[in-house]
């Protein structure tokens, strides 16, 4: 018997996008705002989808944006317009 797997937020990766793109940020700013110890390239991964950051990491995301950590991984809320 294995584990089910858990429902992952299909929007998560454009949102991350979007929240680095408003705060006019490279990759490689987000990756040393977000206090990521691995190259810029987590940050892209993030943004691609192709992995998912840690739960420390959207809070970080959620702190810099201004905006509650629900918003990010809730695909039925939309991050507000700035």
């Amino acid at each position: 018997m294995g584990r089910s797997r858990r429902n992952k937020p299909k929007n998560l990766s454009q949102k991350l996008l979007a929240i680095r793109q408003r705060l006019n940020m490279s990759q490689t700013e987000m990756a040393r705002a977000l206090q990521l110890k691995v190259h810029y390239s987590a940050v892209s991964n993030f943004e691609l989808g192709t992995r998912e950051p840690d739960l420390i990491v959207v809070l970080r995301y959620s702190r810099l944006a201004g905006v509650p950590m629900e918003l990010i991984v809730d695909d039925d809320l939309k991050l507000p317009d700035r």
